[in-house]
């Protein structure tokens, strides 16, 4: 694979030089004014920032600063794995879990073990996974007398702490990678204020087997504000003689907050699976008795149902728009699965990646990428990296679904509450990337006289956190320059030529 590599980066490299890219020092200078303000405002030194602006129109770059030097994205890594799983799978590809019998049916009863086999759909929901059920039970098993077997091989199986990242093991976006990943691995407290104000009711949705949900919260009046600071829940695993799984909610719930969920991952992959399955299979009129474990399905297994996954430039609008962690993970290690007839592993996938970039002419010379989603202390990319993916993905057949996938500014995803008031609102299609001591941006931005935009924007620093009024200033100024401060040299007016003629490079 290495030597595959090495072929695939001197082909990238070929095809960087056929199209002219931009050299290592294409734009010098400083920074725009308002963004140099807001940073000093800020406390975030210059040398800490990365920036990259280019017309997409024009060969070079106006602004390069810090271009080369390998800094944390955080989230933005997420477009390295979108594009190169649209570009490798194609926007229609699907993912597929499938359901066999092992043993016989006689009637509605299946005697021997119901296998679930997942492939790493990351968009298995509660709804979906309740579909596939139902299409079991249209298709007359409504008994089963043996075990639920199920098949995670897709994946590679190693060990997995959720809590190494932040010490914040019960929060879903910890949630680790698996196979057969169902609804995020997560359960949804909703808080719901009684109609009489006495009362504050806890909802587990969905509720998985045999989870018992308490709640001894008091409602209380004045502001919302941070209202899971003032709850304090006990999560207690089953132990003999109690077999429930146990969620108490005690503290206090202003009512004027109406009614808000709480996320929570708290179960094992494999008894989340188990315990949602025998709820729903219940309900929907089925009885099994038997256990859930591990294993894999045997060469004589009757299929009996395909559940497929929404098409993959769904789920790319998903991971962008929204940030999503574990929906980035699965999609990493699909990378590392496709046409492999070995189990996904991270490092398959990270030379899978690696490929796919090298070979479309993005220089992957200092990256480092952990596991795809960006929620890691060690992934590296420069802007000069990010600069040549937004470009490259400009002119690329896959364009359509990978900039709608992006949060457009003032909109929605993680960037509905940027830039308001401003004239770019909704005139741009912008990733955001959000870690302790890391914050970044990159995209496209459609500018006043209506030429597109990329640009990109690296913070590595302490106050990282503070510099989100130096982001705005500079999507405002790569949008209207003359509007964002006198003191500021914008982006050279690109010609829009007609329409049968006009060609973004």
């Amino acid at each position: 694979m290495a030597g595959v590599l090495r072929v695939a980066r001197w082909i990238g490299f070929s095809l960087c030089a056929a199209l002219a890219c931009a050299p290592a020092h294409a734009a010098a200078g400083s920074l725009p004014g308002p963004v140099a303000d807001a940073l000093r405002k800020a406390g975030v030194s210059p040398a800490s920032v990365a920036v990259w602006v280019q017309p997409l129109a024009a060969r070079d770059p106006v602004l390069s600063w810090n271009a080369d030097t390998p800094l944390n994205p955080a989230s933005l890594v997420k477009l390295l794995t979108t594009y190169a799983a649209l570009e490798t799978l194609g926007p229609a590809y699907r993912w597929k879990t499938e359901v066999y019998a092992a043993g016989t049916i006689e009637g509605d009863t299946l005697s021997g073990h119901l296998i679930l086999k997942g492939s790493g759909d990351p968009k298995l929901t509660l709804e979906q996974f309740w579909l596939l059920l139902r299409n079991l039970r249209e298709r007359g098993i409504r008994n089963l007398d043996g075990d639920l077997v199920l098949d995670r091989s897709y994946y590679e199986q190693t060990a997995y702490d959720p809590g190494a990242f932040d010490d914040e093991p019960l929060r879903p976006y910890n949630v680790g990678p698996d196979a057969l990943l169902v609804n995020f691995k997560s359960v949804a407290f909703h808080f719901v204020p009684g109609a009489d104000g006495k009362s504050v009711r806890v909802i587990a949705e969905p509720r998985p087997y045999p989870l018992e949900v308490v709640s001894l919260v008091q409602p209380t009046n004045g502001r919302c504000g941070d209202w899971k600071a003032r709850l304090k829940p006990e999560f207690a695993r089953a132990t003999p003689p109690r077999k429930a799984f146990r969620a108490v909610f005690t503290g206090r719930y202003p009512v004027s907050c109406g009614e808000k969920a709480w996320n929570v991952s708290l179960f094992s992959h494999r008894d989340y699976v188990a315990g949602l399955f025998r709820s729903l299979w219940e309900e929907m009129g089925g009885r099994w008795n038997g256990k859930a474990h591990d294993g894999h399905v045997p060469s004589d297994a009757l299929l009996l149902y395909t559940h497929k996954s929404p098409p993959l430039a769904e789920v790319v609008r998903d991971v962008n728009k929204f940030s999503n962690n574990v929906m980035a993970r699965q999609l990493f290690l699909t990378l590392g699965a496709n046409g492999s007839d070995t189990s996904a592993s991270l490092p398959a996938s990270r030379t899978a990646l690696e490929v796919a970039l090298a070979v479309r002419g993005i220089d992957t010379a200092g990256l480092v990428v952990e596991n795809g989603s960006g929620l890691s202390r060690s992934a590296r990319v420069s802007a000069r990296t990010f600069a040549q993916l937004l470009r490259t993905a400009y002119g690329g057949a896959t364009m359509p679904e990978f900039i709608a996938s992006l949060p457009v500014v003032a909109v929605d995803g993680t960037m509905r509450k940027y830039l308001k008031d401003a004239a770019l609102a909704g005139q741009a299609h912008i990733k955001t990337g959000s870690l302790s001591g890391v914050r970044a941006i990159a995209g496209y931005v459609l500018d006043r006289r209506g030429a597109r935009q990329l640009v990109v924007m690296i913070v590595n620093d302490a106050n990282a956190e503070r510099t989100r009024p130096a982001t705005e200033a500079l999507l405002r100024w790569v949008y209207d320059p003359g509007g964002a401060g006198a003191n500021a040299a914008g982006p050279p007016r690109v010609p829009v030529r007609s329409k049968a003629r006009r060609r973004d490079a």
